[in-house]
């Protein structure tokens, strides 16, 4: 929209509203403020439609207790968060880009997903939800399309390491197509996997996000990603743009989930943002670098591999005491808010380390 009205007035429009990083810095603050100041509102109708969390208890028992407080606090907040995106890419993104049109496409089926599992937990006061073959499904056709319209047209692709200097091999489109859909279906179950403590998800979401729009930010300037040796993607600054309002999002939403929690994501908002980060690491070409930065959600995800691999194979002995990874700490004693901090120190150093890929080649 801004760009549209930058366009029309030529001359006569600040230049700056033309800049990336400007546009940047401004999707952040639009879906902070957003979240921060409709929250209150937004929380309150949630109570009223008595949209509390359901709490697993059949395979972890121990749960129930230790998060009885947390049974009639309002889910679905992912709601506001995803909102608050399609204002900010409406107001600060170029709508011509189709990265944008990707992106929130992305938004609209992953929350859309999301949203209709909540709904069905609630519906039954189940914490299963939908089916997890039809979920998985619905992620998998949703990635391969979008992979083979990405890689259309093109007969082989780079893969890029972090800390290396040029990309490390190439594959064919199929590979990459499949590989891609790998990626962006496991980044959006990790990042659901993680959502299960107070602020957990939503802290980790953040560092991911702003590195990741680090690197589409260098990416968009050929001179730039020249010196440091990344890919030059046309248009990517609109990525860059769409996780700054991914990392407000959370920012904002942190306000409001932090322990204790007045609301939680929900996987209307896990599973949304969890897609967004995958899709956006496919499109930069930097699936391995995620796997770095969010080094956490892959933690997540293998624990429960893992611990279900260990549960059908070995005759039902455990790895861990409980999944997901952050459960088991709390199995261990550990309180609520030392699993939450402690998982942000990681993620933080994590993010660190991906960002000091780029100067160290």
């Amino acid at each position: 929209m801004i760009l549209w009205l930058v366009g029309l007035m030529n001359e006569h429009a600040p230049a700056v509203f033309g800049y990336v990083s400007t546009r940047m810095i401004l999707a952040i603050l639009t879906t902070l403020l957003m979240n921060i100041l409709i929250g209150p509102w937004f929380i309150k109708k949630l109570y009223q439609m008595k949209i509390g969390q359901t709490i697993r208890i059949e395979d972890c028992p121990t749960l129930a207790k230790l998060h009885q407080k947390k049974k009639m606090t309002p889910t679905m907040g992912g709601m506001l968060m995803l909102f608050s995106l399609f204002v900010a890419a409406f107001l600060w993104m170029d709508w011509t880009v189709s990265y944008t049109w990707i992106l929130l496409l992305t938004t609209v089926w992953m929350g859309a997903i999301g949203a209709y599992d909540d709904f069905l937990k609630l519906k039954r006061q189940n914490p299963k939800g939908m089916k997890v073959k039809v979920r998985f499904g619905l992620e998998m056709l949703f990635a391969l399309c979008l992979a083979v319209y990405v890689f259309w047209g093109m007969d082989s692709i780079d893969y890029f390491l972090p800390f290396k200097k040029g990309p490390l091999f190439q594959v064919g489109i199929v590979v990459a197509a499949l590989f891609s859909a790998f990626v962006i279906v496991g980044c959006t179950n990790a990042v659901n996997l993680t959502d299960g403590l107070d602020g957990l998800a939503a802290g980790t979401i953040l560092p991911v996000a702003l590195v990741l729009a680090v690197f589409a930010f260098l990416s968009n300037n050929v001179e730039i990603a020249r010196y440091l040796n990344v890919i030059h993607l046309k248009g990517s600054g609109e990525i860059a743009i769409y996780l700054c309002a991914v990392a407000g999002a959370a920012l904002g939403f942190l306000w409001y989930n932090g322990h204790p929690a007045q609301v939680f994501m929900g996987d209307t908002g896990s599973l949304a943002l969890g897609g967004i980060l995958g899709v956006a690491a496919v499109l930069l070409r930097r699936e391995v670098l995620l796997a770095v930065i969010g080094g956490i959600f892959v933690a997540e995800a293998l624990s429960v591999i893992l611990q279900v691999g260990s549960y059908k194979l070995r005759n039902k002995k455990r790895i861990f005491r409980c999944t997901p990874l952050h459960h088991h700490f709390e199995y261990k004693g550990w309180p609520e808010t030392k699993v939450v901090l402690r998982f942000w120190i990681v993620g933080l150093v994590l993010a660190a380390v991906g960002l000091a890929s780029l100067k160290f080649q």
